[in-house]
């Protein structure tokens, strides 16, 4: 005897958006204001509880500032809301939010959350988004166009090394980390070179009782206290043309060097970040660094950086040889259906908003030539 199957709801819609985060809610309201109306013309997909995107999943001690900034999605000065403006003292889960519940309410995007999209499939002329939600209910969404924005922060990149299984402590990648009161008097091993590792290793410090720090090239640090434009355009270009060749996309820091704030300063004089050629391998009970030495570690944190998360498009066979998806100002250059917003040269706050107007329009003409 087998379960019955859960009930499943089918839908057309011209525009299904994939995520809403910065990106999915930057093209939303854009093809809100060229006149598709949220919840029937335009649907809007959010796999995540609540609103945020997945600023609602870091941990509580982040706060925005100079290394964690997020740009005003559009449309929200005119609500009187500015990131610039908000509280910093405040954990920047709760603060981006309130701000993204507020932003959806205002301009009626109707997200509909808790949904997974499970498979985007070829669909005669459109495509079909399958669905599912926590209850088991399935559905599809046969639609004419879909804008993927699902983000990185479901797929965490763990690179394996030597002895990585062998290793009896505690192993967790950054959406594991919750405070740094659960290390409390251990040695932490903290692996990678951007903001989040620097981050955990300044919260560490006086809570564990060592840290050790380990990335695979040398820390990159900005001249200033804030992201420089010029480094920014050049870390985008380098995301273009990745994104276009499709190949994996690059680390945005990589490209742009990491911010020295006053507290980062205040890290680095301390000696608290000073980072390590990465280690050789693991050993049950610690690293062994590549001059040889041991250290004992009680615990690693990954904090290793993210894949693009498009496991739900793999139906439609975009991934190339090389690792990534061909993707020209947004668009998928098999697939002239599927848009991708928050993917290479979107993939931080610093293009994801311009990308929204683009996207939008190129959107709109595509549904005009559909007709």
């Amino acid at each position: 005897m087998t379960d019955a199957m859960p009930t499943s709801d089918d839908q057309h819609a011209r525009v299904v958006v994939i995520g809403a985060g910065q990106a999915g809610l930057s093209v939303a309201y854009h093809l809100s204001r060229l006149g598709l109306r949220p919840g029937d013309e335009l649907v809007v997909l959010d796999r995540a509880p609540s609103t945020g995107g997945a600023w609602q999943f870091r941990w509580a001690a982040l706060r925005l500032g100079a290394a964690h900034r997020v740009h005003d999605l559009p449309g929200m000065p005119a609500m009187g809301l500015r990131f610039d403006d908000a509280d910093r003292a405040r954990p920047a889960r709760d603060v981006v939010g309130e701000y993204y519940r507020r932003f959806e309410q205002h301009y009626d995007l109707r997200v509909r959350r808790p949904v997974a999209v499970t498979s985007v499939t070829h669909a005669g002329t459109g495509l079909c988004v399958a669905t599912t939600t926590p209850d088991g209910r399935t559905g599809r969404i046969t639609a004419e166009v879909v804008v993927n924005a699902s983000g990185t922060w479901g797929t965490p990149f763990v690179p394996w090394y030597p002895g990585r299984d062998s290793f009896r402590g505690r192993q967790i990648d950054t959406t594991e980390y919750v405070s740094a009161a659960e290390f409390r008097g251990q040695d932490v091993v903290v692996v990678g070179g951007g903001t989040s590792a620097i981050g955990f290793l300044l919260e560490l410090d006086g809570v564990a009782r060592s840290t050790r720090w380990f990335t695979r090239r040398p820390m990159a640090w900005a001249d200033t206290a804030s992201l420089d434009v010029e480094s920014a355009v050049a870390a985008v270009q380098e995301q273009d043309r990745a994104a276009r060749a499709g190949e994996a996309l690059p680390s945005i820091v990589s490209g742009t060097g990491v911010p020295v704030s006053r507290r980062i300063r205040a890290g680095l004089d301390r000696g608290v970040l000073h980072d390590e050629p990465m280690f050789a391998a693991l050993e049950p009970d610690g690293v062994v660094t590549t001059g040889g030495e041991h250290v004992h570690a009680d615990a690693v944190i990954w904090a290793t950086g993210f894949r693009a998360d498009l496991r739900h498009l793999a139906p439609l066979r975009l991934r190339t040889a090389k690792g990534g998806v061909v993707v020209a100002d947004g668009r998928s250059e098999e697939e002239p259906r599927l848009f991708l917003a928050g993917y290479g040269p979107q993939a931080s706050t610093i293009g994801a908003n311009r990308a929204g107007r683009v996207i939008a329009r190129q959107v709109l003409g595509a549904l005009d030539l559909a007709r």
